[in-house]
């Protein structure tokens, strides 16, 4: 992409979060890179593709795919080796992009195994950490990547090295880049141990100052009228933030991390209990570049602070459903205590014939004469109203009760039970009720061997896993098969002149690997929340072990979608998605009561995976509905749902059903529901992990059992 048709880095408005990390990174590449959080529209790839522009130039080995520098070439190249001081030029830094379908080989490189097993030499394709190398790699939606190329991607960045091994044949090069990710939380979180290896996280939101909006949009469009012409209004502004980023590296190996720096860095990251040493690495490494980046030699308080606002937030999950972030309060009062246990410290001065400057960056990479920009969001102004995109709720009027559920349809409580109070008509709504303490589960799976998306729930065909066989490979080979190649090609030797020690080998002897590993299945959870849920505080337990599920689902790779029935309808609370986190929100912010039409649930569900099944072809469904049986509402309701229960049936949706039923008298109706599924009925008791032995090998058993029938 060239200068003018790049949207200018400093006239980006606002976010200064986001721009101070990138450049801290910029000039501490040491630092471990940015993850941007944030919605959509908020300026987040365009400020890391304007970040490009800022980096010095690179000078590298002529013909050197690897980028090698000529003052300190790579000894292990591919293709090397390089003379020292040799024949050179020079490049602008390179910003590449991952995309989030791109396969292995596209990120770490390719093998030519036919060539190595041929000729014996080693084929190697470069792939995108190679082309990233002394640059930035970028990845947009990085929460949408496959795990093993997340795993691939940060180890990479942390060894400043790509490893390629294929059935024995290695390569390794140097692939060292500031790595920058950007995601929707919306549409899914990544995991804990996989945020703790981005160095940085900043959460970006629109403004919602008029003002400030307004000068977003003047200057977009200025932009895409005429890109040149913008960009050269503002390559003063960008010549000079390049310059400071220039100083900035080059005072880096003078700035002073002192005991006192230490120690305070030491003290947050104890007090805000972060797990290992990579917490304090990063404070420090981003403490010493804001010092650089203010002009200063040694690491002061306000470092230490600003350092803690950028490296810790995403430290501080401790599972799925916690939002990162930081107590500012809690931390500058770690900071008093920690400077009333250092008395001798004083505040650093800056070089001589230098003011002082604040570590935000100041105004340098602000707006520049076209006005307005700058400043930070008001964090009160958050995007909606923390329901979480709940639809409004509305109160059903249900009628008369069904007379098998006249107890609680009068008074929302189960027969036999009795309360304080006033009763209450199940029609009324009764508010949300917080969710039970949640569980661990054990495995609800999908029988059978699938295809889908690399998960942890259900056995499948994936690029990863234990071999069981081989097959010809279509198009490209990817996971050869050795010991099934040699006895394709062993027949031929003598009628292809074989003669020396090599194996003639043809690629019509070339044999794939299949692989069986584990697949994410599209969990699709049905929760009754009618009148009779809330009888006995059920609802409370409920949520507890639907959450349970969701974390499940969440720590198996799933896609969660969940339908909820009530009143007189069912809807789609949450579509199938991959935000675990939006599920749970959801099903916290639900209330209860009216009748139970189970049968809208059930086809509100189908019509749900219909859908999905033409999306995703691959991505097999698990149906688990939440409820206790009971179906009231409009004539003959109970055959209705045992009809919409056999339109799943019919397509072989694996299903279990939750029994939420409690009390000393039970109506089995959950196990009804379950036959007319043919699928398995379990209680909420015999959902935790140390008490449902065999639930799999019973769910497995059935769907065995129905095709056979």
């Amino acid at each position: 992409m060239s200068t003018s048709s790049r949207y200018p880095f400093t006239a980006i408005v606002g976010q200064d979060d986001l721009r101070l990390a990138l450049l801290l990174n910029a000039v501490s590449p040491a630092v471990g890179g940015v993850l941007v959080r944030g919605e959509k529209g908020t300026a987040k790839s365009t400020a890391v593709r304007a970040l490009a522009a800022l980096l010095p130039p690179v000078r590298t080995v002529e013909g050197c795919r690897f980028s090698c520098d000529p003052a300190a070439p790579d000894p292990g190249c591919p293709d090397g080796p390089h003379p020292a001081d040799g024949p050179g030029g020079e490049r602008a830094a390179r910003m590449v992009e991952l995309p989030v379908g791109a396969s292995e080989d596209r990120l770490v490189g390719a093998l030519d195994i036919e060539r190595a097993l041929a000729e014996g030499v080693k084929a190697f394709e470069p792939g995108l950490l190679a082309d990233a190398h002394r640059g930035i790699l970028y990845v947009d939606e990085v929460n949408l990547l496959h795990d093993h190329l997340i795993d691939l991607l940060l180890d990479a960045a942390a060894m400043g090295a790509s490893y390629v091994e294929r059935e024995g044949v290695s390569v390794r090069h140097a692939a060292r880049f500031l790595l920058v990710g950007t995601m929707n939380p919306e549409e899914g979180e990544l995991r804990p141990q996989l945020l703790d290896r981005f160095g940085l996280t900043v959460e970006v939101a629109a403004s919602r100052e008029p003002d400030q909006r307004v000068e977003v949009v003047r200057r977009r469009l200025a932009f895409e009228d005429d890109p040149a012409a913008f960009a050269g209004r503002w390559s003063g502004e960008e010549a000079g933030l390049r310059e400071r980023v220039a100083a900035a590296r080059a005072l880096l190996p003078r700035v002073r991390l002192g005991d006192g720096a230490l120690r305070r860095i030491a003290a947050v990251c104890a007090a805000f209990e972060v797990d290992g040493m990579r917490g304090d690495l990063v404070m420090a490494r981003t403490a010493t570049a804001l010092a650089a980046w203010a002009g200063r030699t040694e690491v002061a308080v306000e470092d230490v602070r600003q350092a803690a606002l950028l490296a810790l937030p995403h430290r501080r999950r401790r599972n799925p459903f916690d939002a990162p972030g930081l107590d500012e309060e809690k931390l500058d009062e770690v900071l008093r205590d920690a400077a009333a246990d250092d008395p001798e410290d004083e505040p650093p001065t800056p070089p001589e014939g230098q003011a002082p400057e604040e570590p935000d960056g100041g105004d340098d990479d602000g707006p520049g004469p076209d006005g307005g920009g700058g400043g930070r969001p008001d964090p009160g102004d958050g995007a909606g109203d923390g329901s979480g995109g709940l639809p409004p709720q509305r109160t059903e009027d249900s009628g008369a009760p069904a007379p098998e559920d006249a107890p609680e349809a009068l008074t929302g409580a189960e027969p036999g039970e009795s309360g304080g109070g006033t009763p209450r008509p199940a029609s009324a709504e009764q508010r949300a009720v917080a969710a039970g303490e949640p569980f661990r589960t054990k495995v609800l799976s999908v029988p059978g061997l699938g295809a889908g998306a690399a998960g942890r729930r259900s056995r499948a065909r994936t690029e990863h896993g234990r071999t069981t066989g081989a097959t010809r490979p279509e198009g490209a080979l990817t996971k050869l098969h050795l010991t099934a190649t040699v006895r394709a090609a062993a027949p031929h030797q003598r009628a292809r002149g074989r003669s020396g020690r090599g194996l003639v080998v043809r690629r019509d002897d070339l044999r794939q690997a299949t692989r069986e590993g584990r697949e994410g299945n599209l969990v699709l959870f049905v929760v009754d929340a009618s009148g009779s849920m809330a009888a006995r505080r059920r609802m409370g337990a409920v949520k507890g072990a639907v959450l349970s599920l969701l974390l499940d689902a969440y720590q198996r790779r799933d896609k969660v979608g969940l339908v909820t029935f009530r009143g007189r309808e069912a809807e789609v609370a949450l579509p199938p998605t991959s935000s675990v986190d939006a599920a749970a929100a959801r099903l916290q912010a639900l209330p209860t009561g009216g009748r139970t039409p189970l049968a809208a649930g059930l086809l509100k569900a189908h019509d749900v995976l219909r859908i999905e099944r033409l999306r995703d072809v691959t991505r097999r469904p698990l149906l688990v509905v939440v409820t206790d049986g009971r179906a009231t509402g409009g004539p003959e309701p109970v055959a209705l749902a045992g009809r919409a229960a056999r339109l799943h049936a019919a397509e072989a949706t694996a299903s279990v059903v939750v029994d939420c039923e409690t009390g000393p008298v039970r109506l089995g109706l959950a196990g009804e529901l379950a036959r007319e599924l043919r699928g398995t009925a379990v209680t909420l008791d015999e959902l935790r992990a140390e008490a449902l032995t065999g639930l799999v090998k019973d769910v497995t058993d059935h769907h065995r059992a129905r095709r056979a029938a």
